[in-house]
Protein backbone atom coordinates (compact mmCIF):
# COMPACT_ATOMS: atom_id res chain seq x y z
CA UNK A 1 0.00 0.00 0.00
CA UNK A 2 2.88 2.22 0.66
CA UNK A 3 4.12 2.13 -2.61
CA UNK A 4 0.65 2.52 -4.18
CA UNK A 5 0.87 5.63 -2.07
CA UNK A 6 4.25 7.14 -3.27
CA UNK A 7 3.35 6.28 -6.81
CA UNK A 8 0.11 8.06 -6.53
CA UNK A 9 1.58 11.13 -4.71
CA UNK A 10 4.28 11.17 -7.29
CA UNK A 11 1.44 11.73 -10.03
CA UNK A 12 -0.23 14.22 -8.32
CA UNK A 13 3.19 16.06 -8.13
CA UNK A 14 4.44 15.36 -11.45
CA UNK A 15 1.20 15.03 -14.17
CA UNK A 16 3.37 14.79 -17.14
CA UNK A 17 4.35 11.31 -16.10
CA UNK A 18 0.64 10.45 -16.83
CA UNK A 19 0.87 11.54 -20.26
CA UNK A 20 4.10 13.28 -22.49
CA UNK A 21 3.88 16.72 -22.35
CA UNK A 22 5.50 19.72 -24.44
CA UNK A 23 8.84 21.16 -23.90
CA UNK A 24 6.62 24.09 -22.14
CA UNK A 25 5.51 22.14 -19.37
CA UNK A 26 2.00 19.96 -17.54
CA UNK A 27 -0.92 20.57 -20.28
CA UNK A 28 -3.96 21.87 -18.46
CA UNK A 29 -5.69 18.38 -18.70
CA UNK A 30 -2.73 16.81 -17.24
CA UNK A 31 -3.24 19.87 -14.43
CA UNK A 32 -7.05 18.86 -13.42
CA UNK A 33 -6.02 15.27 -13.50
CA UNK A 34 -3.84 15.73 -10.59
CA UNK A 35 -6.39 17.91 -8.75
CA UNK A 36 -8.79 15.65 -9.42
CA UNK A 37 -6.98 12.89 -7.82
CA UNK A 38 -6.20 15.05 -4.72
CA UNK A 39 -9.69 16.13 -4.51
CA UNK A 40 -10.66 12.20 -4.71
CA UNK A 41 -8.60 11.44 -1.97
CA UNK A 42 -9.81 14.26 0.00
CA UNK A 43 -10.95 13.79 3.51
CA UNK A 44 -9.81 10.23 4.10
CA UNK A 45 -7.24 8.66 6.31
CA UNK A 46 -3.81 8.98 5.25
CA UNK A 47 -3.15 4.87 5.37
CA UNK A 48 -6.98 4.13 4.08
CA UNK A 49 -7.20 1.93 1.39
CA UNK A 50 -10.06 3.15 -0.21
CA UNK A 51 -8.08 6.54 -1.26
CA UNK A 52 -5.73 4.81 -3.02
CA UNK A 53 -8.53 3.04 -4.92
CA UNK A 54 -10.67 6.33 -5.68
CA UNK A 55 -7.34 8.27 -6.91
CA UNK A 56 -6.52 4.99 -9.10
CA UNK A 57 -10.10 4.66 -10.49
CA UNK A 58 -10.47 8.19 -11.31
CA UNK A 59 -7.32 8.19 -12.75
CA UNK A 60 -7.97 5.53 -15.15
CA UNK A 61 -12.23 7.28 -15.68
CA UNK A 62 -9.83 10.64 -16.59
CA UNK A 63 -7.51 9.03 -18.96
CA UNK A 64 -10.91 7.22 -20.80
CA UNK A 65 -12.38 10.72 -21.16
CA UNK A 66 -9.55 11.73 -22.32
CA UNK A 67 -9.91 9.37 -24.94
CA UNK A 68 -13.22 9.78 -25.53
CA UNK A 69 -12.31 13.23 -26.47
CA UNK A 70 -10.24 12.79 -29.24
CA UNK A 71 -12.79 10.32 -30.73
CA UNK A 72 -15.71 12.92 -30.33
CA UNK A 73 -13.31 15.54 -31.96
CA UNK A 74 -13.17 13.22 -35.17
CA UNK A 75 -17.10 12.77 -34.94
CA UNK A 76 -16.39 9.21 -34.06
CA UNK A 77 -19.24 9.42 -31.79
CA UNK A 78 -19.81 5.46 -31.13
CA UNK A 79 -16.15 5.13 -30.25
CA UNK A 80 -16.20 8.12 -28.04
CA UNK A 81 -19.05 6.89 -26.17
CA UNK A 82 -17.87 3.94 -25.10
CA UNK A 83 -14.98 5.54 -23.66
CA UNK A 84 -17.21 8.04 -21.70
CA UNK A 85 -19.12 4.94 -20.80
CA UNK A 86 -15.60 3.00 -19.35
CA UNK A 87 -15.01 6.61 -17.27
CA UNK A 88 -18.75 6.45 -15.84
CA UNK A 89 -18.36 2.62 -15.10
CA UNK A 90 -14.80 2.88 -13.62
CA UNK A 91 -15.46 5.21 -10.54
CA UNK A 92 -18.18 4.87 -7.68
CA UNK A 93 -21.77 6.35 -8.33
CA UNK A 94 -21.26 9.42 -5.42
CA UNK A 95 -18.29 10.48 -7.70
CA UNK A 96 -19.47 14.16 -8.99
CA UNK A 97 -17.27 13.84 -11.80
CA UNK A 98 -19.09 11.28 -13.22
CA UNK A 99 -21.68 14.64 -14.34
CA UNK A 100 -19.13 15.27 -16.67
CA UNK A 101 -18.66 11.62 -18.32
CA UNK A 102 -22.81 11.17 -18.63
CA UNK A 103 -22.63 15.10 -19.96
CA UNK A 104 -20.00 13.68 -22.55
CA UNK A 105 -21.65 10.60 -23.31
CA UNK A 106 -24.85 12.82 -23.67
CA UNK A 107 -23.59 14.68 -26.34
CA UNK A 108 -22.34 11.72 -28.56
CA UNK A 109 -26.04 10.34 -27.91
CA UNK A 110 -27.33 13.71 -29.27
CA UNK A 111 -24.80 13.51 -32.74
CA UNK A 112 -25.99 9.75 -32.98
CA UNK A 113 -29.92 11.33 -32.90
CA UNK A 114 -30.89 9.45 -29.80
CA UNK A 115 -32.38 12.54 -28.02
CA UNK A 116 -34.45 10.08 -25.31
CA UNK A 117 -30.70 8.65 -24.39
CA UNK A 118 -29.18 12.30 -24.47
CA UNK A 119 -32.14 13.30 -22.14
CA UNK A 120 -31.28 10.21 -19.65
CA UNK A 121 -27.47 11.37 -19.68
CA UNK A 122 -28.56 14.54 -18.99
CA UNK A 123 -30.85 13.90 -16.00
CA UNK A 124 -28.27 11.73 -14.49
CA UNK A 125 -25.31 14.69 -14.81
CA UNK A 126 -27.99 17.10 -13.24
CA UNK A 127 -28.73 15.16 -10.53
CA UNK A 128 -24.81 15.00 -9.31
CA UNK A 129 -24.35 18.38 -10.38
CA UNK A 130 -27.33 20.52 -10.41
CA UNK A 131 -27.22 23.74 -12.47
CA UNK A 132 -24.54 22.30 -14.85
CA UNK A 133 -25.14 24.85 -17.52
CA UNK A 134 -23.87 23.15 -20.33
CA UNK A 135 -25.74 20.34 -19.29
CA UNK A 136 -28.81 22.07 -19.35
CA UNK A 137 -27.81 23.75 -22.46
CA UNK A 138 -27.82 19.99 -23.88
CA UNK A 139 -30.84 18.57 -22.44
CA UNK A 140 -32.95 21.63 -23.68
CA UNK A 141 -31.66 20.91 -27.09
CA UNK A 142 -32.66 17.52 -26.67
CA UNK A 143 -35.94 17.74 -25.78
CA UNK A 144 -36.98 20.60 -28.58
CA UNK A 145 -35.88 17.56 -30.79
CA UNK A 146 -38.18 15.05 -29.08
CA UNK A 147 -40.69 18.03 -29.89
CA UNK A 148 -41.16 19.24 -26.05
CA UNK A 149 -41.20 23.00 -26.25
CA UNK A 150 -42.32 22.69 -22.63
CA UNK A 151 -39.89 21.25 -21.07
CA UNK A 152 -36.82 22.52 -23.33
CA UNK A 153 -38.29 26.00 -22.64
CA UNK A 154 -38.30 25.64 -18.39
CA UNK A 155 -34.31 24.15 -18.79
CA UNK A 156 -33.55 27.46 -21.20
CA UNK A 157 -35.20 29.74 -18.83
CA UNK A 158 -33.31 28.34 -15.54
CA UNK A 159 -29.80 28.47 -17.52
CA UNK A 160 -30.77 32.80 -17.80
CA UNK A 161 -31.30 32.24 -14.26
CA UNK A 162 -28.82 30.32 -12.53
CA UNK A 163 -25.91 31.78 -14.73
CA UNK A 164 -26.75 35.03 -16.16
CA UNK A 165 -24.36 37.29 -18.86
CA UNK A 166 -22.38 33.55 -19.99
CA UNK A 167 -22.34 32.14 -22.73
CA UNK A 168 -25.08 29.60 -22.55
CA UNK A 169 -27.49 32.27 -20.59
CA UNK A 170 -26.87 34.42 -23.97
CA UNK A 171 -27.60 30.95 -26.55
CA UNK A 172 -30.59 30.70 -24.08
CA UNK A 173 -32.26 33.61 -24.38
CA UNK A 174 -32.12 34.07 -27.89
CA UNK A 175 -33.97 30.52 -27.99
CA UNK A 176 -36.85 31.45 -25.02
CA UNK A 177 -38.83 33.33 -27.87
CA UNK A 178 -38.69 30.49 -30.52
CA UNK A 179 -39.71 27.90 -27.77
CA UNK A 180 -42.59 30.25 -25.90
CA UNK A 181 -44.06 30.40 -30.27
CA UNK A 182 -43.70 26.66 -30.06
CA UNK A 183 -45.06 25.74 -26.69
CA UNK A 184 -47.96 27.99 -27.45
CA UNK A 185 -48.51 26.44 -30.81
CA UNK A 186 -48.51 22.87 -29.13
CA UNK A 187 -50.84 23.84 -26.80
CA UNK A 188 -53.06 25.29 -29.25
CA UNK A 189 -53.12 22.35 -31.51
CA UNK A 190 -53.30 19.86 -28.25
CA UNK A 191 -56.47 22.12 -28.00
CA UNK A 192 -58.48 21.78 -31.05
CA UNK A 193 -57.73 17.87 -30.84
CA UNK A 194 -59.30 17.43 -27.35
CA UNK A 195 -62.13 19.41 -28.98
CA UNK A 196 -62.46 17.45 -31.90
CA UNK A 197 -62.42 14.01 -29.74
CA UNK A 198 -65.09 15.92 -27.33
CA UNK A 199 -67.13 16.70 -30.53
CA UNK A 200 -67.28 13.46 -31.98
CA UNK A 201 -68.24 11.45 -28.76
CA UNK A 202 -71.03 14.47 -28.37
CA UNK A 203 -72.09 13.59 -31.71
CA UNK A 204 -72.13 10.38 -31.06
CA UNK A 205 -74.88 10.78 -27.74
CA UNK A 206 -76.59 13.68 -29.63
CA UNK A 207 -77.26 11.60 -32.65
CA UNK A 208 -79.97 9.61 -30.98
CA UNK A 209 -81.51 12.57 -30.15
CA UNK A 210 -81.68 14.02 -33.84
CA UNK A 211 -79.13 16.43 -33.20
CA UNK A 212 -75.14 17.01 -33.77
CA UNK A 213 -72.48 19.44 -32.32
CA UNK A 214 -73.14 21.62 -35.86
CA UNK A 215 -76.24 23.14 -34.05
CA UNK A 216 -73.85 24.65 -31.20
CA UNK A 217 -71.25 26.78 -32.48
CA UNK A 218 -67.91 27.94 -30.40
CA UNK A 219 -66.60 31.14 -30.45
CA UNK A 220 -63.15 32.35 -28.96
CA UNK A 221 -62.83 34.78 -26.90
CA UNK A 222 -59.28 36.29 -28.42
CA UNK A 223 -58.71 38.46 -25.06
CA UNK A 224 -59.85 35.53 -22.39
CA UNK A 225 -58.99 32.63 -25.37
CA UNK A 226 -62.17 31.12 -23.65
CA UNK A 227 -64.76 29.72 -26.05
CA UNK A 228 -68.79 30.73 -25.87
CA UNK A 229 -70.87 28.42 -26.88
CA UNK A 230 -74.17 29.15 -28.47
CA UNK A 231 -76.95 27.12 -29.67
CA UNK A 232 -78.66 27.34 -33.13
CA UNK A 233 -81.37 25.24 -35.23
Amino acid sequence: LGAVMVLIEEIVQEPELVKPSSASGASCSEQQIGRSIVEAAAGMGPFEPRRARAAAALLEALSSKEEGNACFRLGQYVEALEYYTDAIDAVEDSCEERAVFYGNRAACYANMGMQSDAVADCNAALALRPGYGKVLMRRAKAREALDEPDAALEDMRKIVELAPGTKEALEAAACIPRLEAASNAKMEAQKEEMLGKLKDMGNSILGRFGMSLDNFKAEKDPITGSYNISFGQ
